[in-house]
């Protein structure tokens, strides 16, 4: 009998143990958005253009007041008439940031000083301003407009300046490429003044591409500022 209880004994299945406790996985911390914002320059004079620079990280949205919606990355020229603050909002799945500008309008000074004693150099250069492109394009920005209106009636009020157009590049691209956009973005501004009554004959076009830039930093606020048609007095 101890035998037989024995071997009944030992046939007798071991009990599984019970299966682990799942563990849930951690849960999924989205990472805060960060905001970055420039004006250059932070001061200027009425009618003068600034620079907005922005940056932001983690962001589904980005809006900066006053002007909307826009790219997480970016640069975009404006012309306040007044002092102002610009303010950049980014939201995303771990919050938001902003970030803020501050751009001094200073309101034109009377200047005493007889007109004579300015050069004809000065007053061109004075009166007379560039026109900024987008990357890769040569076509008129909405915010030029005004710009060559403004250099429209100085040179129809002065018949006698003869201009050169030069045609700038930033300094991504080949040679070759740059040369073409460079003209064809100093043609652009060559027509824009024509059809607001410039003679044709008076203008002189020509592209520099990306040889004479005016800012050598590799960013994208000194790409922009390389982007344009500038003007000179055409000897």
């Amino acid at each position: 009998m101890l035998a037989a209880l024995a071997a009944v004994t030992g046939c007798k299945k071991k009990q599984s143990l019970p299966p682990p406790a799942e563990t849930a996985p951690p849960a999924t911390v989205s990472e805060a958005p960060t905001a970055q914002l420039t004006a250059t320059p932070a001061v200027i004079s009425a009618e003068d253009q600034v620079q907005l620079s922005w940056q932001t990280t983690n962001a589904n949205s980005v809006s900066i007041d006053g002007i909307g919606n826009v790219p997480s990355t970016g640069v975009k020229t404006v012309t306040p008439t007044e002092s102002i603050t610009y303010h950049l909002v980014a939201r995303g799945d771990g919050g938001s940031a902003d970030a803020t500008a501050r751009v001094t309008v200073n309101a034109p000074i009377a200047i005493s000083t007889p007109a004579t004693t300015m050069s004809a150099e000065d007053e061109f250069k004075a009166s007379v301003q560039d026109v900024f492109f987008d990357y890769d394009n040569y076509d008129i920005r909405p915010d030029a407009q005004n710009t060559l209106s403004k250099d429209a009636s100085y040179l129809t009020s002065h018949p006698d300046v003869k201009v050169v157009i030069g045609g700038y590049c930033d300094e991504r691209g080949s040679d070759e490429y740059n040369l073409a956009l460079g003209q064809n973005r100093a043609q652009a501004v060559k027509t824009a003044l024509v059809t607001a009554g410039v003679a044709p004959d008076r203008i002189r076009v020509v592209s520099y591409g990306k040889e004479k830039p005016f800012c050598t930093e590799s960013n994208e606020e000194c790409w922009q500022l390389n982007r344009r048609g500038g003007f000179s007095i055409d000897r």
